[in-house]
């Protein structure tokens, strides 16, 4: 390479100086750790906070306008069924319930559970089983249970458990496993929609989404118009989750307060690399006005530096993400229901931050090694 032996001049200089290479490095890891420790768990709570539309898989969504979450429903009236089963376009419509109850256990403890009801018919929407038979679910009083971080709330269950919900005897006929734990911390039952109806009190009307399958893509916004005219929203899987996703981030304290943390995990990595780097800089300006006075040009002692910064920033940012990672695993070991994750965008975020550390950091020190000149480096 052209500027091969620069480098290895400016990477030589660099780890020599066992202090200020070990300084810039924690700072960077440091920096690096907390974006994306804040990140991952906003990244979990999102996941989370949509799992019942990833779990239930459903293409399109009906729901009131209100509905800003998936657990937060609005009933819809029964003849809504009806008239979206009637729009063109529509492959088949099927009701879902979504609520919340009490269950009294075995030992006499109560428990909040989420109870999911599934169209009677289709089972739409209904998760993979582990234990037990799909059929089973028709019998009388049953439920499935999902094996979860929160599964041990319910006292561990096995087929043929029994609880009380609402002064009705349930039994536990299948336990399930779903893609996506829940952020609300409570146990999920799976039944039918009208065993779901009949043991949980509601108001006159019991649908909290429906869910439909288009024809085709083409037919999807002419379905929303027609259901926009009936006075309600039709979203798709990925709108739905936009949605509750847009909920979590503006209209909470979460995502400004995530937000604010990861900004100031940046600025802790500019202010301790920018430093320490420059500080660096200061203590080598013979080295650098010794190599312009044996002829190393502006550019080359330019690129030295850039690749120097960069070299302790990728270091940095593999032993970050090296960190995180690992406290993230143990600690899903340790607390299954702990909800952060790491995402292909934590990662790309966290890159282009320590891409502008290196930036900033770099940039000072171009500018004092540009104006040395070597007569006062050699007369002092």
């Amino acid at each position: 390479m052209k500027y091969s032996g620069i480098m290895r001049i400016g990477f030589k200089l660099l780890i020599n100086d066992k202090a200020k290479f070990s300084a810039l490095l924690i700072g960077i890891t440091f920096a690096v750790f907390l974006m994306m420790q804040m990140t991952a768990m906003f990244a979990g709570i999102l996941n989370r906070a949509y799992s019942t539309v990833t779990n239930i898989g459903a293409t399109m969504w009906i729901m009131d306008p209100a509905v800003n979450t998936a657990s937060s429903s609005f009933p819809l009236p029964a003849y809504l069924l009806d008239a979206v089963r009637s729009i063109d376009g529509v492959l088949y419509a099927v009701p879902l319930f979504i609520g919340g109850a009490q269950v009294r256990l075995a030992s006499g403890t109560y428990q909040s559970v989420a109870v999911i009801g599934l169209d009677d018919t289709s089972l739409f929407g209904r998760p993979a089983l582990e234990q037990g038979k799909i059929e089973d679910i028709f019998a009388e009083n049953s439920f499935f249970v999902v094996r979860d971080a929160e599964f041990e709330k319910l006292e561990n269950p096995t087929i043929g458990t029994t609880f009380e919900l609402n002064d009705h005897r349930g039994v536990i006929v299948g336990i399930a496993k779903v893609a996506a734990n829940g952020l609300n911390g409570v146990p999920t039952l799976y039944t039918t929609f009208r065993r779901a109806t009949e043991y949980i009190p509601t108001t006159r009307f019991t649908i909290s989404y429906i869910l439909l399958q288009a024809k085709n893509d083409e037919a999807i916004a002419g379905i929303k118009q027609r259901v926009a005219a009936l006075g309600y929203v039709a979203v798709t899987k990925n709108e739905f989750e936009s949605r509750i996703a847009d909920f979590y981030t503006y209209k909470t304290g979460i995502g400004t307060n995530i937000l604010m943390m990861t900004v100031i995990s940046f600025l802790v990595g500019l202010s301790i690399s920018g430093q320490t780097f420059y500080s660096f800089i200061l203590e080598n300006l013979e080295k650098f006005g010794a190599l312009k006075a044996i002829g190393a040009k502006s550019r080359e002692l330019v690129y030295m530096i850039l690749f120097m910064a960069t070299f302790t920033a990728m270091t940095g940012f593999g032993l970050g993400i090296g960190l995180v990672t690992l406290m993230i695993s143990i600690t899903h070991v340790k607390l299954p229901n702990y909800a952060a994750i790491i995402t292909f965008g934590n990662l790309g975020m966290a890159f282009v931050m320590v891409i502008i550390i290196a930036a900033i950091s770099s940039w000072f020190g171009v500018r004092r090694v540009l104006q040395i000149e070597p007569f006062d480096i050699f007369r002092g």
